[in-house]
């Protein structure tokens, strides 16, 4: 049933996607301000509460009414996990912007792809060279395909084989924002509400995500460059701050043969402290600490999207094989 409810609900998203700035993401950052407000008094025991009232309630939620549905009837419990998979699953949820970059870049207007960067990532993009604006387009895209689609792929399909629907994949997408949310200022007025949930709201994500981190990166590595991607991987991963973005953008950069990283940049990423944060950059990057590979072009990024549904691709033929052998055992 994981098979069909991931399928469906990436048919669903082609067709109706989520319209930007949707009603679903204001009644997120509204229910993260009031947990914040309401059960956090800036200790650290009041962290944990304020972290599992948003992430992990709304996740034991869904599985209560997964298991309620599915009693009454199994297409009811289908039903429900293609919904949820539609509202926390799917390229379109990020891809506005990518599409809308890419085609200003396509006419030419590249003064309206930087702004449409800095509107979608909250970065000063106006002075960046070409190349310099081009990586952080693809590291950022990489990032969100993995954060909408993989991360929540991974979680949605182990906890659900242990009958808890569709939890996994609320608890991902929830941790993911709540660890973007309460870190940095936004333009919803989104701030951190103390140091202790910023720091527990992004360690706990840091751990929910470190395996499907690495799967995205084998799965990068298998349908790309394969040799190049795992030598990226094991030496260039270092390069970023996160270990988890780091392992993903490294095997992306050897799987498609790109320069990725580096310290011209730093504090431009919300979501990072710096694009590339290191002491010493290894013997085999460059003075600027990036990956082996050619500078950005305009034409890597229909080679990223490839890449990315090449990988979806994968791991759907993975999920169907092991549905077969779910049935035929």
């Amino acid at each position: 049933m994981s098979f069909f409810a991931v399928l469906f609900a990436l048919l669903l998203e082609q067709v109706k996607p989520l319209p930007r700035g949707n009603v679903i993401h204001d009644a997120l950052t509204g229910w993260m301000r009031w947990t914040a407000r309401n059960f956090d008094a800036g200790r650290e025991s009041h962290a944990w509460v304020v972290w599992c009232v948003t992430a992990l309630a709304p996740a034991l939620l869904a599985w209560a009414v997964f298991a309620a549905l599915n009693r009454v009837s199994g297409l009811l419990g289908l039903a429900f996990d293609v919904a949820v998979l539609y509202l926390t699953l799917g390229f379109r949820q990020f891809s506005h912007y990518f599409t809308d970059i890419r085609a200003a870049l396509d006419r030419g207007d590249e003064i309206e792809a930087r702004r449409l960067l800095s509107e979608w990532r909250h970065l000063d993009a106006s002075e960046l060279p070409r190349s310099e604006f081009l990586r952080h387009l693809i590291e950022h895209s990489l990032l969100a395909a993995h954060r909408h689609v993989f991360g929540v792929f991974f979680w949605f399909v182990l906890l659900s084989g242990f009958g808890l629907g569709p939890a996994g994949a609320v608890l991902y997408r929830m941790a993911e924002f709540a660890s973007r949310y309460w870190a940095f200022k936004s333009g919803d007025g989104a701030i951190a509400v103390n140091d202790r949930l910023m720091a527990l709201s992004m360690r706990l994500f840091r751990y929910l995500d470190h395996v499907p981190a690495r799967l995205t990166a084998s799965g990068f590595a298998v349908v790309g460059n394969f040799e190049e991607a795992v030598n990226c991987w094991r030496r260039d991963a270092g390069l970023w701050k996160h270990d988890n973005e780091g392992v993903i953008l490294a095997a992306a950069a050897g799987a498609v043969g790109i320069r990725l990283g580096g310290g011209s940049a730093p504090g431009l990423t919300p979501d990072r402290a710096k694009t590339f944060e290191s002491g010493a950059p290894p013997e085999s990057a460059d003075a600027e600490g990036s990956t082996p590979g050619v500078p950005p072009q305009l034409a890597h990024l229909r080679s990223v999207v490839g890449l990315v549904w090449r990988s979806v691709v994968l791991w759907m033929l993975l999920l169907a094989l092991l549905s077969l052998a779910n049935l035929v055992g």
